[in-house]
């Protein structure tokens, strides 16, 4: 295998319990709302809100603002239509809190011993160091959406890695527990490691974590792909 410079990471569902941290949240702050339920909610909400963007219906948005626009719109569902502002801007920014999985701040700190870490998430910048300085999430480099104005699957995103770090898309590795996102990355050149992430909507919705031939690696967790990588 070709040996890659930059590790490029997903964020949410393949970094971070994107379910398990709002779901926990909710369910401390709104105990009468089916807290699991709220939060498959407001993340199915998520593509359909990116593609107001790149059909030209809304302008440039980063998600920050696009994760309220969704919850604008969810509340009056759960029974919440009556939170304040207040309420609703902290609510809205538990997406800077999500919680690591259990393996991920051990499996970065051995891949960064010997390769350069980014993120690549259609999260904003400001979204994604408020959750990595909270978390310890060690990376070299914070690259986003907002970075690119681009959300992925957009080629730019990917390919605006290697830009970044001025190396051939071959030399940098995408990791994410999505097989649309590696699909894509492929398509732009780049090396790619799946992570199974069985319970990424909760433990409810199990989702086929079957491995891709057309991935270059496929990682139980990151502590796995570590030792794949000879960290």
């Amino acid at each position: 295998m070709h040996t890659p410079h930059v590790l490029a990471f997903d964020i949410f569902g393949t970094v971070v319990d994107w379910h398990g941290s709002v779901q926990r949240e909710v369910q401390a702050l709104y105990p009468a709302v089916d807290a699991g339920a709220f939060a498959l909610a407001w993340r199915a909400g998520y593509q359909p809100a990116m593609a107001r963007v790149r059909s030209g219906e809304l302008g440039w948005t980063r998600i920050d603002a696009l994760h309220r626009l969704i919850l604008d719109g969810l509340l009056p569902r759960f029974g919440l239509d009556h939170l304040g502002e207040t309420e609703r801007q902290h609510l809205n920014r538990v997406w800077h809190r999500l919680d690591p999985w259990p393996d991920t701040v051990q499996g970065l700190t051995r891949l960064k011993t010997r390769f350069t870490l980014c993120t690549l998430s259609n999260g904003n910048i400001g979204l994604l160091t408020n959750m990595a300085k909270r978390a310890g999430l060690p990376w070299d480099c914070i690259l986003s959406a907002e970075v690119f104005r681009a959300y992925k699957p957009d080629p730019r995103t990917y390919l605006g890695v290697a830009q970044t770090f001025d190396v051939a898309p071959a030399d940098v590795m995408l990791v994410a527990a999505h097989q649309d996102d590696l699909a894509a990355a492929r398509a732009c050149g780049l090396a790619t490691a799946y992570i199974e992430r069985p319970f990424e909507f909760g433990a409810a919705q199990p989702k086929d974590v079957s491995p891709d031939p057309a991935n270059t690696l496929h990682a139980r967790d990151l502590l796995h792909l570590a030792d794949l990588l000879g960290c």
